[in-house]
């Protein structure tokens, strides 16, 4: 089973380098709407800094849709998805394994380069390791969340407007912890630990579930 999932994932991280442009396109999609922010919103040092964990937080999830609308769509277009049914590998499996190389890809990128971006945004050291850790923690969420939107929109050609509708409103709870703990780094009077275990615990019952609700929703593709 190790074997097949190394395949599989082998396979599934040269697909992510070509949806959407990988974590590159995802970076440079980060960058752009941080570096946007203290033009809109002016030269305020300290408001930058009060609001930037929540700015950062909400790049990061616009990004991470970046390619989702694809993670299935490219298989089912070719016909890899019917293979991949009929194989021996479990569907569950394969839904793994495509999360694992998006995340890989496009979140992992976002995770390293979150500190340098903070700074721009006036975020001291302490807030940029809270910042770092928040979204090492919850972005799994969000790629395991939007898989299940991904895969009820594999069959769809210009799914990906469906698919943020549906799944963004499950994301909310990972964006509000995500926030909170980030947030508390430079406050005393809020906790960082039990809203950074909320966080913690969303992407694990996100891992626990998200595979099969992904994997029974591409088996209704073709009923």
């Amino acid at each position: 089973m190790s074997g097949m999932f190394a395949a599989l994932l082998k396979r599934d991280l040269r697909l992510a380098g070509r949806i959407g442009g990988g974590g590159a396109m995802g970076v440079v999609f980060f960058l752009i709407l941080v570096t946007i922010t203290p033009f809109a919103i002016g030269p305020d040092l300290n408001l930058l800094a009060r609001i930037g964990p929540a700015i950062l937080w909400i790049a990061a999830l616009l990004a991470t849709l970046l390619g989702l609308d694809r993670l299935f769509q490219i298989d089912q277009e070719d016909g890899s998805l019917d293979v991949l049914r009929m194989s021996d590998a479990p569907l569950e499996l394969v839904v793994l394994s495509k999360c694992l190389a998006h995340w890989l890809a496009t979140c992992l990128p976002l995770v390293l380069a979150a500190p340098l971006f903070g700074l721009m945004l006036a975020l001291d050291g302490e807030a940029l390791a809270a910042l770092t850790a928040t979204l090492a923690a919850g972005t799994p969420a969000l790629t395991l969340l939007g898989a299940i939107g991904a895969a009820l929109t594999a069959s769809l050609r210009r799914g990906g407007l469906l698919m943020a509708i549906l799944i963004l409103p499950l994301t909310i709870p990972v964006l509000i912890f995500g926030v909170s703990a980030a947030a508390s780094a430079g406050s005393a009077t809020t906790p960082f630990l039990p809203p950074f275990l909320i966080l913690a615990a969303l992407s694990l019952a996100s891992l626990a579930l998200a595979p099969f609700a992904a994997a029974a929703a591409l088996r209704s593709l073709n009923d």
